[in-house]
């Protein structure tokens, strides 16, 4: 990520990890994609960056905030200061639109755990239900479950209820306003004296009306002479979202306008006084109107053209879920759930089903491919892909661990989201669609809380079938990625082949006589082995050897990346000291690290600390992957511009896997040309 002094804040969700850089083009992207845990790498502007762990975030977030390094970063910049930097480096005209959108995703990320245990637990009440054991639904389901089974459900509905309250703290915290002021504000639209005010009998001047189309029940309490209308808040999450960003925007100015030693008892105080009543009076109402709005635009959308609302439902979520978009319409179920104006049912949620299973049914096609051509690396991605999305409903595992790196997986997704979508259209015609009075993830265990859930359970079995057939019969990887996997296991094999031969070379010669096919590959695997074995490191530059004790680097002095030797250069021209692979070519021109063809690592590092110069006097002349023959030139630098810098221009040469070597013997005190031996190697 470019060194803990690079990292401005650190955060994570349910699969990801979440960076706020100071620079996000010092990332090295590839690197981090090649990291066995890590399913992708996701850079996003404004300098951060996402990389998509799966279920194992949590460790892999603990392990990182633990290193020493990290300590200024657990307790370095706000996320206000984040933000704020965040906005200052922003390039383009859609910052905004980046942050309003992880505004909503940081105010219900922390949530999606008990989201997620609602969901099973209200999972396990349905099948009951639909097995006629213990009855969840109608009006007296009271009297005829009993009062245990009443218990289990407030455990459910406890995380819908005070999901405002939950989303309050959240986008507070995001804000860096009071986490707890704005849980408090919301907390008090909940309290039994609020709701009370509907309470005719007490209050005279309340007036209730019924809408005689809903059948839904409104009330106007009269409040110092002004008049308030009453709404029940339980899951409504528009108003929590609006309320707080006012709520900051007040929190803010009383900060300025108050002394540091007087801040802690007014600003809570006057921030309480002052956007109470407004949340009451005004934000509430509003944010009630707008969900319900939405709500019903799109109900109005499902009611008229049902196919057509069943379709791009399913065929929107690939596209919203990479890009964190799907967080509205997340809210517009929530909104759903608790409005009275849908009955208290989501008619989203069941469309996108059809995604879901979809997108776990391209991941269970490549789970099929790859244990058929044995590429176990991404067969156990899609195993870990497959149970997180059929058991826990979360999509993001096979997103990033496969689907975004095989782009040939996407069409063949989205036929399978179609083809769930038109069936949920029309088997679910009749019956207004497919719904849930629940926020489940749609997974195996939640496919009970869907109604009708047949109609649920084609569509999602269509989806799912259509998207794994398809991934099986084209195949996920294109045919160059076909090809280069399949090179990538023969050289694999040949590999496996020579160190088979190079440990078995006495064994071999003693049964060279009567050799066949096998044994004969055998012999001839060795031969190569012998030709291409790297025995001695040549000098990159000419000038003075040095062994790694004088080096002014405690680093390579300590011998952590390997022994070595310093060169103390006479000439600027670099050039390579090995023939292989160049696996490392530092944008600076400052460090080049070549791998040999049978396994040995070397690194040339020009100067000391040189990577300040950010390529200042160095002129770079190879790329990343190229080949390179022992002498081919590397780089030019300028050493009297290094030196008039201020910096040590030795250049350290060293053997990084040392310790899998038999002996890495360095040749020092000595003076030598472009190409002459300075490290003998023993493997």
């Amino acid at each position: 990520m470019g060194g803990a002094d690079n990292i401005m804040s650190l955060t994570h969700c349910a699969t990801r990890l979440r960076f706020q850089l100071k620079d996000g083009s010092g990332v090295d992207a590839a690197a981090v994609d090649k990291i066995p845990a890590v399913m992708g790498a996701v850079p996003q502007s404004g300098d951060r960056f996402q990389v998509v762990i799966g279920g194992a975030v949590q460790t892999m977030y603990s392990d990182i905030m633990n290193l020493p390094e990290m300590k200024g970063v657990s307790t370095g910049l706000t996320d206000a200061d984040v933000k704020a930097a965040e906005r200052a480096k922003a390039r383009g005209k859609f910052a905004w639109l980046d942050n309003f959108f992880e505004y909503l995703s940081d105010s219900f990320r922390p949530l999606l755990g008990v989201l997620l245990g609602g969901s099973l637990i209200i999972a396990i009440a349905a099948v009951l239900d639909a097995l006629h054991i213990v009855p969840f639904q109608g009006v007296d389901r009271a009297a005829v479950a009993g009062s245990s089974w009443i218990f289990w459900d407030s455990m459910w509905r406890a995380v819908l209820y005070f999901l405002p309250i939950m989303v309050a703290y959240n986008a507070a915290k995001k804000l860096n306003v009071d986490p707890w002021l704005g849980a408090t504000v919301m907390a008090a639209l909940f309290t039994p004296e609020f709701m009370s005010l509907t309470d005719t009998t007490k209050f005279p001047d309340t007036v209730c009306t019924t809408n005689p189309t809903l059948g839904t029940e409104s009330c106007v309490a009269h409040i110092f002479g002004m008049p308030m209308q009453l709404n029940g808040y339980g899951g409504q999450v528009f108003v929590p979202l609006i309320m707080v960003a006012v709520l900051a925007v007040v929190y803010r100015f009383l900060k300025r306008i108050f002394p540091e030693n007087i801040q802690m008892v007014f600003v809570p105080f006057l921030s309480m006084l002052i956007m109470i009543p407004v949340t009451a009076f005004l934000i509430g109402p509003l944010g009630v109107w707008l969900g319900t709005g939405l709500g019903t635009g799109l109900a109005w959308l499902n009611g008229n053209a049902p196919i057509v609302f069943a379709i791009i439902i399913p065929l929107l979520y690939p596209f919203l879920v990479p890009l964190g978009l799907h967080w509205p319409l997340n809210a517009l179920m929530l909104a759903n759930i608790a409005s009275a104006a849908t009955n208290h049912q989501d008619f989203i949620q069941g469309p996108m089903g059809s995604w879901n299973f979809a997108c776990f049914g391209a991941t269970a096609g490549v789970l099929f491919l790859t244990t058929k051509n044995k590429n176990h690396e991404l067969q156990q991605t899609a195993i870990g892909a497959l149970a997180a999305g059929l058991l826990g409903g979360i999509s993001e595992p096979s997103l990033y661990g496969i689907h975004l790196r095989y782009k040939r997986i996407y069409p063949r997704m989205l036929v399978g989201c179609a083809v769930g979508g038109l069936v949920t259209g029309i088997l679910g015609w009749s019956s207004g669609g497919v719904k849930t009075g629940a926020f489940a993830f749609t997974s195996l265990l939640t496919i009970p809380v869907f109604s009708p859930v047949w109609v649920y359970i084609i569509a999602i079995t269509a989806a799912f079938f259509t998207a794994m057939i398809l991934v099986i019969i084209s195949d996920y990887r294109t045919p160059e990625q076909k090809a280069q996997e399949e090179a990538d296991r023969e050289q694999a094999a040949a590999d496996l082949a020579l160190e088979a031969a190079r440990k078995s070379a006495p064994a071999a010669a003693a049964v060279a006589t009567g050799a066949g096919a096998a044994t004969a590959a055998a012999k001839s695997a060795g031969a190569v082995a012998l030709a291409t074995r790297t025995t001695e490191v040549a000098a990159p530059v000419s000038g003075h050897v040095v062994p790694l004790d004088e080096v002014e680097d405690k680093v390579f002095a300590s011998r952590a990346l390997g022994e070595g030797v310093g060169i103390q250069p006479t000439s600027g021209e670099v050039v390579a000291p090995v023939a292989g692979e160049l696996v490392t070519v530092a944008k600076t021109g400052h460090a080049f690290g070549i791998k040999t063809d049978d396994g040995v690592e070397v690194l040339v590092h020009v100067g000391i600390d040189t990577v300040r110069l950010d390529g200042k006097h160095f002129t770079v002349v190879v790329a990343k992957d190229q080949r390179v023959a022992v002498g081919d030139r590397l780089a030019s630098v300028n050493l009297d511009g290094v030196k008039g810098a201020g910096f040590d221009t030795t250049t350290i040469v060293t053997v990084t896997n040392t310790a899998a070597l038999a002996a890495v013997t360095p040749r020092t005190g000595i003076d030598v040309r472009v190409g002459d031996p300075i490290i003998d190697v023993t493997a």
